[in-house]
């Protein structure tokens, strides 16, 4: 696709300069507030010393597609593998540092955090978390009802090179419309939470806002918005990972069964979840992990998300977490935010966890 190296200088900026991993590790809750770390860790319930000691998770977004995390937390499935979690809230820099040295195990993310490791950040993909999760909105009498139709336009996002815009670009790229600043073809305006996002939107500073849920979901259920792009849905995101599961390569390297057992809880959560997706939620806005207030809304979008059952996870799933790595290295490569060979770099990418 057209302007490979521009974009991709364009895109390598965005990353050294804002950092990508925003989307489900965000630090702002779903009604704009920060959150702040959590002061009392989960305790073994049966009294037994924890094996890994005490560990900090960034999990304090806010978001309902990080309900894997507070589930684990909850329900002490951490706590069952050894681990005296604290969840934190952490930016990009705190994160990736915390990667780089061991002292953060596992983050998720999205595969916009691809760039960022093709760019030495030393931290592998060893899972797959979920689908879906953001939408575009536009006003309801606005004549915006494709991607074919943004040529021109502001786009609201909430910073440049978090996953809505990336998400975007990837989205624009793909209908030839280019994503690159310097073309003005799009305009994109960062604003520091989605309800910001709206306010532009209504008073016509933008023409579209690319959130988070669920104040997209939000906003469409009271009929103040309409919803021309939903992650869940969109034919080349559909079926795909939102979100990876993101390992420091120091701890793979140096104690591969810590990761092993953190992974095992996340999977537990995942599989909890998909068979109790209400009782998920009332955990989630009980402990204040998330302020969504409408809970039918919540399940709904919870059930969106693909979390896997038991079956799936013994199945073939480590082969789709690698055939998603795949699909979006090619996609990414494709037009230009990846400079290596596709192949190469997704056998690179993605290692392979044998979780007990």
């Amino acid at each position: 696709m057209k302007k490979k190296k521009r974009i991709l200088a364009s895109v390598t900026a965005v990353v050294c300069t804002f950092g990508l991993l925003t989307s489900c590790s965000a630090s702002k809750a779903d009604d704009g507030s920060t959150v702040s770390g959590d002061t009392e860790a989960n305790t073994n319930a049966s009294g037994d010393e924890f094996k890994y000691g005490h560990i900090t998770i960034p999990g304090k977004d806010g978001s309902l597609c990080s309900a894997p995390i507070y589930i684990a937390y909850e329900n002490g499935y951490f706590a069952e593998q050894g681990f005296d979690v604290e969840l934190i809230s952490a930016d990009f820099e705190t994160r990736k540092i915390g990667l780089n040295n061991g002292t953060i195990p596992i983050v998720n993310g999205d595969f916009q955090f691809f760039p960022s490791i093709e760019n030495g950040i030393d931290v592998k993909v060893v899972d797959g978390l979920h689908e879906g999760c953001i939408k575009f909105a536009v006003r309801p009498d606005s004549d915006i009802y494709t991607v074919n139709d943004l040529k021109g336009k502001k786009i609201a996002v909430d910073e440049i090179g978090g996953t809505p815009h990336q998400t975007a670009s990837l989205l624009l790229e793909n209908a030839g419309i280019s994503a690159d600043p310097t073309d003005g073809e799009v305009t994109f305006l960062p604003y520091s939470d989605g309800n910001l996002e709206f306010e532009a939107l209504f008073n016509g500073e933008v023409d579209v806002a690319a959130v988070w849920d669920p104040l997209g979901s939000v906003k469409e259920k009271a009929g103040e918005v309409r919803i021309i792009f939903d992650l869940s849905t969109d034919d080349f995101f559909k079926d795909h990972f939102c979100c990876f599961l993101y390992a420091s390569d120091k701890l793979l390297k140096e104690n591969p069964q810590e990761i092993s057992d953190l992974l095992a809880a996340y999977r537990k959560a995942q599989e909890w979840i998909y068979e109790n997706p209400e009782e998920a939620v009332d955990i989630i806005t009980t402990k204040n992990h998330s302020a969504i207030e409408d809970k039918e809304l919540a399940v709904e979008l919870i059930k969106s998300y693909g979390y896997p059952s038991a079956s799936e996870h013994g199945g073939e799933w480590d082969n789709k977490v690698k055939d998603n790595v795949q699909y979006f290295v090619d996609g990414l490569a494709q037009i230009g935010y990846l400079k290596s060979d596709p192949k190469e770099f997704a056998e690179e990418l993605y290692y392979k966890v044998d979780v007990n």
